[in-house]
């Protein structure tokens, strides 16, 4: 599967269903479980989160980024964070309960769809449906807010209709088409000769074309079986879907982000001028604070045990509080 986002990083180092438990807070008790989706296509698997209340809470459904990201924020290919993992927590202390899952083909979930010939952002949106519909009908939970992080932050914005959504938060989302970003990441890290190469195959790619010889040093990104994926992705236009959006909407983005910019994050605002914009001084891509330079991005990749961001988990929960007493965008 391949991976958008993290491709800076990985050019730089190549090129160049369980029991419920009970976790305590100083202000909330909560239980996690193991949850299922049955889709057409096979089961989804994802982990509830819920704070003990009598009375119903909000809901977030976590959505990963890109590649083969788990419902915890890992992905095999770069490296361990607990990123998910750590918000979803970090939400519960303050009451309000998540579900995050591992996309089909990923981790737990890799029966549903086996083969990556067979995924398309399409099918990732429906699942996401899927997901919110599960939620919805849930007497538990009151409020759905869907937050995505990264490429998640397109799938969320996409779903959020069919969805119901209540409100969404888009955590280091572009606005812009996906092709630009790639190559703007791109032209930083290859040779001349790859970045010709690159560029030409990203075009057949626009125009629905495959591109069946790929050279060794691109196959990570450009490999003939995730290319069925990304046609669908890059015929994709995150700021107008995002612009699409009649429900409140946060986008929060770290100062140190060497994947996605503080400028995406604006042009993402001014794609909704109603929506708000949450700059976080020192977070990187992963939801932590880092240096800019590149051992320390690297660092935190793999490093579970690194609290998130301060502040984070806090003022996404005072935006899904806000956002219940905010009407619908017109």
């Amino acid at each position: 599967m391949t991976r958008v986002f993290l491709l800076p990083l990985f050019l730089c180092s190549t090129l160049l269903q369980a029991a419920p438990d009970t976790t305590r807070s100083s202000a909330h008790s909560s239980v996690q479980q193991a949850i299922r989706l049955q889709t057409n296509q096979g089961t989804l698997h994802g982990t509830l989160l819920k704070p003990s209340s009598t009375t119903p809470v909000a809901v977030a459904l976590l959505i990963a980024g890109s590649g083969p990201t788990d419902r915890d924020g890992n992905n095999p290919e770069g490296g361990q964070s607990d990123s998910l993992k750590r918000l979803a927590q970090s939400l519960a202390k303050q009451g309000i309960a998540s579900l995050r899952y591992d996309k089909r083909g990923v981790a737990a979930s890799r029966a549903a769809t086996p083969n990556e010939r067979d995924l398309s952002v399409e099918g990732y949106v429906s699942d996401t449906v899927g997901w919110a519909q599960l939620l919805k009908a849930n007497p538990a939970f009151d409020r759905l807010i869907l937050i995505g992080h990264s490429e998640g932050a397109l799938i969320a914005s996409l779903a959020a209709e069919q969805a119901q959504a209540d409100a969404l938060v888009a955590i280091a989302g572009s606005s812009r088409p996906i092709d630009q970003l790639l190559r703007e990441q791109l032209a930083a890290r290859l040779p001349p000769h790859l970045l010709v190469q690159s560029n030409q195959i990203l075009d057949r790619l626009l125009a629905g074309q495959f591109s069946p010889k790929v050279p060794k040093q691109l196959q990570v990104l450009f490999r003939p079986s995730v290319q069925p994926y990304l046609i669908s992705l890059l015929r994709q236009k995150p700021g107008e879907a995002f612009a699409r959006l009649q429900i409140p909407a946060l986008i929060v983005q770290g100062s140190h982000d060497i994947q996605v910019s503080v400028a995406d994050a604006q042009a993402l605002q001014a794609a909704k001028r109603d929506a708000e914009l949450l700059i976080i001084p020192g977070m990187n891509h992963m939801l932590r604070i880092s240096a800019w330079d590149l051992p320390a991005q690297l660092a935190s990749y793999n490093n579970p045990r690194l609290p998130l961001a301060q502040g984070l988990g806090e003022q996404i929960a005072q935006f899904i509080q806000r956002s219940g007493q905010k009407p619908p965008s017109s």
